[in-house]
């Protein structure tokens, strides 16, 4: 992110009503315009987290992020751009009657359109932009979807300067701050089961995760570096567990298994293999790839990866 920039994140979101499909919009008092749920990131937020806080903030409803909708990029009376990464966001029931919002001084209503009226009444091309993009999912049949999370263990303790056994090397002091720094983009995705490879450097980066989802977390071998390089892990089985179940879930994991858990997940769910799928795997400590597979049918393929790094210190 540069100076010469204003950095905001949103999404579209949406419900199915009585088979139909609405989008919210929010008509602002100020501008007196009719636009996306969107704000501008706080000091320390990632996009993700700012999106997830800003609808809440805007339309009083907890969602969790779908599959990345684009990015809207337009010049502000400042003279800089205003870049707002979007996302699709499903409202669930529970979600709307805990909703508290009323009509304030920013917010005068929100109104739950379809998307051929949202098209209409949207006050800026680019939202319709974004809505495009959201409706290409709703063609596709694949609006509904959940997170694989294919997690790097944070940073841990040189090698070199631990003489125990490797999968007791704990986190370093900055291994340390990035687990605790992944709690919100992580759950920004919904992340519901938390499984991981039970090296005390994986346990240790999911831990604060497990803590405030209130969950325990499902150790496995299956994920070690020690039962991979010794030719025993078997990832296959936990991925097959996890598509099937079709729910939110984070695997984490060591370097040198992560490209089998993506291969895996692409086997899985009928995808075709290819370059994309290093890139999710290549991942830095503290860094994860969120594999977005429809709840549907997870056998039509990937919707889609994007991978987030941890936050430079």
């Amino acid at each position: 992110m540069t100076d010469t920039a204003v950095y905001a994140a949103g999404g579209v979101v949406w419900r199915v009503v009585d088979g139909k499909l609405r989008v919210l919009l929010i008509h602002r008092t100020r501008y007196r315009d009719i636009t996306l749920p969107k704000g501008k990131v706080d000091p320390g937020e990632t996009l993700a987290e700012t999106a997830v806080r800003e609808i809440h903030e805007e339309t009083g409803i907890r969602v969790a992020l779908g599959v990345a909708l684009g990015v809207s990029r337009y010049s502000l009376p400042s003279k800089k751009q205003k870049i707002v990464h979007y996302w699709s966001a499903q409202a669930t029931e529970a979600a709307i009657r805990a909703s508290a919002f009323v009509p304030n001084k920013e917010i005068a209503a929100l109104e739950w359109a379809s998307l051929k009226k949202a098209r209409e009444i949207l006050s800026y091309p680019v939202d319709i932009e974004i809505l495009d993009g959201f409706a290409r999912l709703v063609d596709d049949g694949v609006l509904a979807t959940f997170p694989l999370i294919v997690l790097r263990h944070a940073k841990a303790v040189a090698r070199e300067k631990w003489s125990k056994a490797d999968a007791k090397r704990p986190l370093s002091a900055k291994g340390i701050r990035q687990a605790g720094a992944l709690v919100g983009p992580l759950s920004s995705f919904g992340a519901l089961r938390v499984v991981s490879s039970p090296a005390v450097r994986c346990l240790a980066t999911v831990t604060p995760l497990a803590a405030s989802l209130g969950r325990r977390i499902e150790e496995t071998p299956q994920l070690s570096q020690d039962a991979w390089e010794q030719g025993r892990a078997d990832v296959r089985s936990v991925v097959g567990e996890r598509v099937r179940a079709r729910k939110p879930a984070v695997l984490c994991s060591h370097g040198p298994v992560l490209p089998d858990i993506l291969t895996e997940i692409a086997l899985a769910t009928g995808t075709m293999r290819g370059s994309y799928l290093g890139s999710a795997s290549a991942l830095e400590v503290g860094a994860f790839s969120v594999v977005h597979l429809s709840v549907t049918n997870p056998g039509s393929g990937i919707v889609a990866i994007e991978t987030h790094v941890p936050k430079p210190e």
